[in-house]
């Protein structure tokens, strides 16, 4: 019998055929052919020590040193693919085989032999697929322990960059992307370059037990960021966090995030960088070569066992691309105002005092109260000095002074009196713009509501004779003064008329009545 096993190991050690064929005494046509069908039946050095060359030849050359074998001989390249798939069971499978054989007038192999076959078949061309991770089911996600630093080139500060991890762990392909920082928008980010890059999304989403991920977790509950549980509902997947203190719960995260820890981080550890762009692209260039590094102890890389067993099982990427939100929970100020960060935006003052929800994307702010919305802004991408204020959100007082104009305050103290006229000039043009004076203005309109134009005419008139620079204040104590004054002459009592009120007369003690 041919020697498969030394043909299979010899060509591992880079010996020419040429060699081979002095040393096993085998012809080179020979040891060409079975190279050849080792290579297309994905068969390769090492093998294990149960491996024997009647296993290997009856794999290369299926029923042709069989003495009449009556059996049809199954398509376990096809078979192991179908094993795969969510459901499927290789009792399923061999009666599938048995129908299709019966059908084209053939014999299939019983039960047990089907199986014993299958097993032998994957254990020597130690297939990339297994049964316990099937193509397409999960992502495993994590973030990789030693970060790559970037030196600030004025001023020399060194500052730490972090590397996300994401693992196919059928196949073992591999997403990396660099970080300034692992907070709650990079980590979302993150996971949409990862379904980009691998072009689907799997069923389900395996995190760790980080902030970002998770809210809280015990052994009775399990509670989501807010943020990650939208994005798993865009893409349709299932997040099913990893317990605390289980590291084995994602055994292929913990192994690529060690593996690009040395291929990657390692690496690049005598390399300087001065940008962000600059590590990323780095990391990039090695990310590709990782997923295209041969297998050690099977044949192919992660690409190619990507490709050809994983890639179709992934369900397809939405119509539209998630973008990524932050939640968080301001109380409301007295300005009714809520704070992205940076800028401020109106929500309804009757929510003064209450606690809001606000969610924050790249391009919009949402504010909730009670799970409904009560207000949405186009998010600013740049610091502005004043807030974002809708009308519809303001008390009817501050609409009504923001629809103020110097126009509509002239008018009025014209027709008001001549001293309300000549103090209204003066607040409009007393400061640098006329907007200055149009809280002066309109605190003369509420004095003319409550004491009546002639009486604030009067009190303008005193003040301006008194300074050429009138204050509403001084205004204001004028007109109370003279509103709580007392008139100065005493009604008289007309002749004949009528009442219970009594003279003085009357109360005249010791003295005599009028007659």
């Amino acid at each position: 019998m041919i020697d498969y096993r030394n043909i299979l190991r010899l060509h591992s050690e880079g010996h020419s055929q040429r060699a081979m064929e002095r040393e096993l005494y085998c012809s080179r046509h020979t040891i060409s052919d079975v190279l050849d069908k080792a290579k297309k039946a994905g068969i390769s050095w090492p093998l294990g020590e149960d491996v024997t060359n009647e296993m290997i030849q009856e794999l290369l050359y299926p029923g042709k040193y069989a003495l009449a074998c009556p059996y049809t001989q199954p398509d376990f390249s096809e078979i192991h693919k179908e094993l795969a798939k969510k459901g499927v069971t290789l009792t399923l499978l061999w009666e599938e085989y048995c129908v299709k054989v019966r059908d084209s007038g053939g014999i299939p192999y019983m039960y047990t032999q089907f199986c014993e076959k299958y097993r032998r078949w994957a254990r020597v061309t130690k297939a990339t697929m297994r049964i316990t991770h099937k193509p397409g089911d999960a992502v495993q996600v994590d973030w990789a322990g030693d970060p790559l630093y970037i030196t600030d080139s004025v001023t020399g500060e060194v500052e730490p960059a972090y590397i996300f991890v994401a693992v196919l762990p059928c196949s073992w392909y591999t997403y990396a992307e660099v970080c300034g920082d692992m907070k709650t928008e990079n980590w979302l980010l993150c996971h949409v370059h990862a379904f980009n890059y691998f072009g689907g999304v799997p069923r389900l989403l395996i995190p760790d037990n980080c902030r970002t991920a998770v809210s809280k977790n015990t052994r009775y509950e399990t509670i989501l960021n807010k943020s990650y549980q939208e994005l798993a509902e865009h893409y349709n997947v299932a997040i099913v966090p990893a317990r605390v203190g289980k590291p084995d719960d994602k055994p292929a995260a913990e192994g690529s995030v060690r593996f690009v820890s040395t291929w990657i981080t390692a690496s690049l550890r005598n390399r300087r960088f001065f940008t962000l762009g600059e590590a990323m692209q780095a990391v990039a260039e090695k990310l590709e070569e990782l997923n295209r590094r041969p297998f050690k102890k099977r044949p192919g890389c992660r690409l190619t066992a990507f490709e050809q067993e994983e890639k179709e099982f992934l369900k397809p990427l939405p119509l539209y691309t998630y973008e990524p939100s932050v939640w968080v929970h301001p109380k409301v100020g007295y300005d009714y105002l809520v704070s992205d960060g940076v800028n401020k935006y109106s929500v309804p003052f009757d929510l003064i005092g209450e606690k809001v929800d606000v969610r924050l994307t790249k391009h919009i702010v949402e504010v909730f109260y009670k799970q409904t919305k009560v207000a949405a802004h186009v998010r600013l991408d740049k610091p502005q000095r004043d807030p974002v204020v809708k009308p519809e959100h303001m008390p009817e007082a501050h609409r009504k002074y923001l629809g103020y104009n110097a126009d509509e305050f002239t008018v009025w103290a014209t027709g008001a009196g001549s001293s309300i006229a000549e103090t209204v000039q003066y607040f409009l043009n007393s400061g640098k713009e006329v907007e200055q004076g149009f809280k002066s203005c309109a605190s003369l309109m509420k004095l003319e509501k409550r004491y009546g134009s002639k009486r604030l005419d009067n009190a303008c008139e005193r003040v301006l004779r008194l300074t050429s620079q009138p204050t509403v204040r001084n205004i204001s104590v004028l007109c109370k003064s003279s509103a709580e004054k007392q008139p100065d002459h005493v009604p008289v009592k007309k002749e004949g008329g009528h009442g219970i009120t009594r003279g003085a007369a009357y109360y005249n003690k010791g003295g005599k009545r009028d007659e």
